[in-house]
């Protein structure tokens, strides 16, 4: 079956469960905030964004399995700032796959499977496919617990 790349990434969100951002036409990164984390980025439904350290400015290595545990936050369109974010820190790049992945000061952003709904770190600090995940604070820096 040939469907347009949109509408895969669609299903693909309803059938995992991710938010429909990651198939929206222009993705929009925001500000969550909690303890012990401060402020860091999150996408328009307030879902959690994550950097992995084996990363390179513009360049994404993660893929296949690890992009199944670590879904890339993609667009459609031109990233948008929310309120708090610095748009000209907002990128893309251009995944393999051909989808682009949105992002932030050259870290390219994803989200994590077992983030269930608004407002869940479960990826933060953790070791995974060979290097470090985390949070992603304003600043384009990894978060650290205060």
């Amino acid at each position: 079956m040939n469907m347009p790349m949109n509408a895969l990434l669609f299903v693909m969100a309803l059938v995992t469960g991710l938010p429909a951002a990651i198939a929206a036409d222009p993705a929009t990164v925001t500000l969550a905030e909690q303890s012990p984390f401060g402020a860091y980025l999150a996408d328009s439904q307030g879902r959690s964004l994550y950097l992995f350290e084996a990363d390179e400015a513009g360049k994404s290595t993660c893929h296949d399995a690890c992009a199944n545990a670590w879904p890339p936050f993609t667009t459609n369109g031109k990233p948008q700032a929310g309120e708090g974010i610095d748009g000209d820190a907002l990128g893309t790049l251009e995944r393999v796959d051909g989808t682009k992945q949105v992002t932030y000061h050259g870290w390219p952003l994803y989200y994590f499977i077992k983030d269930q709904a608004p407002g869940d770190t479960k990826g933060q600090d953790i070791k995974g496919f060979g290097a470090e995940w985390y949070l992603v604070t304003p600043d384009g820096e990894k978060v650290h617990a205060e």
